[in-house]
């Protein structure tokens, strides 16, 4: 059957044949053939894992919907599909909570203070939507042991948004009331939104120093995200927040 290169693939080339999808695969994938087939179990809409193929590729099921790719549509950018990712993400944090303990061969290494598994890229990119839900959750290639606020302060990030663009939509008021909004539906306190918006500096700037070190080190995906001003990006985001802790931790 014929390969359709799926789009949105920044670091692999992941394609789809017929029901299935067929991504490279790398030594961090036995640790998805643990994580996957757990949080399928506990009913999360995650890609089942169905074997390898004779190309040594993993073989996933194709999970139908929309792809929050840029720029988002009024239905990913809606208060209900804020909801629905921030009480998928609690689940997701919950179900992967008992796999912390294993020794598996994660692609990072664990992050301290770890209390779940983190998908670590929990974004509208790697979520399928139908209308204004959230119906599944793809490309757990930075799971890994973490903290909640890990993937909480880059959902925030994604979601609110807390970027500095001029392509982003809402007062910061507005932004702020979505911040609540997430952080309250995932089931945190005051206390935690204060917290989890502070962790989004540091969450930035840490993924601007991997950036950084994998494209010294001749990943040409990182040398081409950088190239493209992706890492200005994000500084000049995490400045942004700094600015206006006060306004979003609130």
């Amino acid at each position: 059957m014929d390969e359709i290169e799926l789009a949105g693939g920044g670091i692999n080339r992941v394609v789809q044949i017929g029901d299935a999808v067929h991504r490279p695969g790398a030594p961090w994938s036995p640790a998805m053939r643990e994580l996957l087939p757990l949080l399928h179990s506990e009913g999360l809409p995650v890609p089942a894992w169905r074997g390898t193929d004779d190309a040594g590729r993993d073989v996933l099921d194709y999970l139908p919907g929309e792809v929050g790719h840029y720029p988002l549509s009024e239905a990913v950018r809606s208060e209900a599909a804020l909801v629905s990712a921030a009480r998928l993400l609690r689940r997701f944090h919950d179900v992967s909570a008992p796999l912390v303990a294993r020794d598996l061969p994660w692609q990072l290494a664990p992050l301290p203070d770890a209390e779940v598994i983190v998908h670590g890229d929990y974004a509208p990119y790697n979520l399928v939507f139908s209308g204004e839900q959230v119906v599944g959750i793809f490309d757990f290639d930075y799971a890994r042991p973490g903290p909640r606020t890990y993937d909480l302060s880059y959902a925030l990030y994604r979601f609110a948004p807390l970027g500095s663009g001029d392509d982003l939509w809402g007062t910061i008021p507005e932004r702020a009331a979505r911040v609540r909004l997430f952080c309250e539906s995932y089931g945190l306190d005051a206390c935690d939104v204060a917290e989890t918006v502070t962790a989004v500096v540091p969450r930035l700037l840490g993924h601007v120093s991997y950036m950084r070190e994998e494209a010294a080190a001749g990943n040409e995906a990182f040398a081409r995200h950088i190239a493209e001003g992706h890492a200005e990006l994000y500084e000049r985001d995490a400045a942004y927040v700094v600015v206006h802790l006060a306004d979003f931790g609130a």
